[in-house]
């Protein structure tokens, strides 16, 4: 059977993607102990139910830290153990907390929300490293029931190449495994023609073909990709997020993720993400 742990900071939303995944058919459970997980698989699995998903959390203050070792065990048994890790910036969690007004799990005794922020990443370090990360900072609920129906739903025993372009200036996404930096290609944006276009527009296309170096980055972005990508099946991760950024993450990363998409899509399950043209 498949078991999905769903774990992540307070407010990174892990109710959408727990809700998402008993929609496509998984047995869901919403904050259970983590000691309590391989009483559930054994019941799950005396009623035939193939996919469980279950929400791990802060909330659980007491066992949270024994959920490594449970996923190892849970491994050792046979089970095909998933884990997905949701995180968003301090900035969208304060004003997400602002705007529902719920308390943090960990606010209380004097704590602010800052530091029950803060001390929520402490406790949650060690897992946050075991599974897929998902930056949620930008995401929309429909959009993050999108990511988590692609990442886990569609056919969830090959690995998922998610390919993301982004800005520096608006940061590093936060679960990306490897990033690229594109910066130094020709901007698009100093031409006014081609300013108010982005990646995907042939103008743009054009423009950042007739620069051999844009060739020689793709095509070692891709050789590195192919190399490396067995070893993470074999690791049996559920996704790998590659972020390729260039300025503002419209014209140079836009371009060279649509186009090692095209390269990698007939091999690969793929999600293609351009964080700051959604954000447009």
């Amino acid at each position: 059977m498949q078991l999905t742990l769903v774990s992540g900071v307070s407010g990174s939303g892990k109710s959408v993607a727990l809700k998402a995944l008993e929609d496509a058919g998984y047995f869901c459970v919403d904050n259970l102990p983590p000691h309590l997980i391989r009483g559930l698989v054994s019941y799950v699995s005396s009623r035939g139910e193939p996919r469980v998903a279950v929400s791990a959390d802060a909330r659980s203050t007491d066992t949270i830290g024994i959920l490594p070792r449970v996923v190892e065990e849970e491994r050792a048994n046979g089970t095909d153990v998933r884990l997905v890790f949701l995180d968003a910036s301090d900035v969208s969690l304060l004003r997400r907390f602002s705007e529902t007004r719920r308390p943090h799990p960990l606010a209380g005794e004097g704590r602010t929300l800052e530091e029950a922020i803060a001390m929520e990443r402490n406790l949650l370090a060690p897992i946050a490293e075991m599974g897929h990360r998902v930056d949620t900072s930008t995401l929309t609920p429909v959009q993050l029931r999108g990511w988590i129906h692609d990442l886990l739903v569609t056919d969830n025993s090959r690995l998922v190449l998610s390919l993301e372009s982004f800005g520096f200036k608006g940061g590093v996404p936060l679960d990306a495994d490897f990033v690229f930096d594109a910066r130094f290609l020709p901007n698009p944006h100093y031409d006014p023609r081609l300013r108010p276009l982005t990646g995907r527009d042939p103008e743009v296309v054009a423009f950042l073909e007739g620069e051999t170096e844009a060739g020689l980055l793709l095509e070692d972005i891709h050789r590195f990709l192919e190399r490396w990508l067995p070893r993470f099946t074999l690791d049996r991760r559920a996704a790998l997020t590659v972020a390729i950024g260039c300025t503002g993450g419209r014209h140079r990363s836009v371009y060279l993720v649509e186009r090692l998409a095209e390269r990698l899509r007939p091999h690969h399950p793929l999600i293609v993400r351009h964080r700051d043209l959604e954000r447009a």
